[in-house]
């Protein structure tokens, strides 16, 4: 699957792995970076390597709730309301530009994001599995847009960065949509059944006691820095487990050791944490915290981890 997006983007096997380990662990995605990177164009190569059925929400100052998880709409054939879902009943939902939209209408995607349903007039309406949601949003631009709460970004396991490709990658690039987008030819290269049988078995993989207090660990490290006014809710240690276990999964072992943790916490972590008004005026970052935080909880090792 990671080869197969890698044909459309190039040089980003890092944020492609950690698309497919949010995938695999039920979770979402946000990236946050600048326009013409990749952003858009990772999430149409991943749907299609699924045989996904695929939806774009492109968010706007005036969208509404019903926009995004439909509408009931009255047939007067029938005389009766039928429903008229919304892009959220989707397999892979692009939410573009997730901040330029109101409170109101961001708050509609909460209860997709956590419990894989929406509800429309009184009736709540399961989401079909797989359920993925990418979001992104562009750091630079501040005028008309809503961050999103804190309650929001909680509900994403990881906010990460695409970035810039080098000189030589860009090149790459340039030289695969000279004559054509490779998007266009782009076929899937698993089924969902067997996406869901991968879901179900990542579940499976063992987390050792020791790993799991190392995880409490890092998040309550976050509760207890001196820089920071909100730490990870518990929210984040769930998280940081059931992404330990994707990524154990694909690296074709049964249980989880510590460096998985480790290699994923600054991408479930530093999202999920808050400034105190000291640090913001020092210049300090979420990255360089949770940096500072990996940094100083001890990493269970020798017997305790040979367990």
């Amino acid at each position: 699957m990671i080869e197969n997006v890698e044909k459309v983007v190039v040089g980003k096997r890092k944020e492609i792995e950690l698309s497919f380990i949010a995938l695999l662990s039920g979770g979402h995605v946000l990236l946050e970076d600048v326009p013409g990177v990749g952003k858009t164009m990772l999430v149409r190569a991943i749907a299609k390597s699924l045989g996904a059925e695929f939806k774009r929400i492109q968010f706007t100052p005036d969208l509404l709730p019903s926009d995004v998880t439909g509408v009931s709409v009255f047939n007067q054939k029938t005389m009766e309301f039928q429903f008229r879902p919304g892009p959220i009943m989707a397999n892979v939902v692009l939410a573009d530009e997730i901040n330029r939209t109101s409170p109101k209408t961001q708050a509609a995607l909460l209860e997709a994001l956590e419990e894989g349903s929406v509800t429309t007039d009184g009736e709540t309406r399961e989401l079909q599995e797989p359920f993925f949601v990418m979001a992104t949003q562009n750091p630079i631009e501040y005028g008309g847009t809503y961050p999103l709460p804190e309650a929001q970004l909680d509900r994403f396991l990881f906010k990460f960065k695409i970035g810039y490709p080098s000189k030589q990658e860009e090149l790459e690039v340039l030289n695969r949509v000279e004559k054509g987008h490779p998007i266009a030819e782009l076929e899937a290269v698993i089924s969902l059944k067997d996406l869901i049988q991968m879901q179900k078995k990542v579940v499976n993989i063992y987390v050792d006691e020791t790993v799991k207090r190392y995880i409490i660990n890092l998040v309550n490290g976050t509760r207890q820095h001196h820089a920071v006014y909100l730490g990870a809710s518990p929210r984040a240690s769930i998280a940081l487990m059931k992404a330990a276990q994707a990524y154990a999964f694909m690296q074709d072992r049964d249980f989880v050791v510590p460096d998985d943790v480790k290699t994923l916490a600054p991408y479930a972590l530093q999202h999920r944490v808050l400034l105190n008004s000291d640090a913001k005026l020092s210049e300090m970052t979420n990255e360089r915290i949770i940096k500072d935080v990996i940094d100083h909880v001890p990493i269970p090792v020798g017997n305790e981890t040979a367990k």
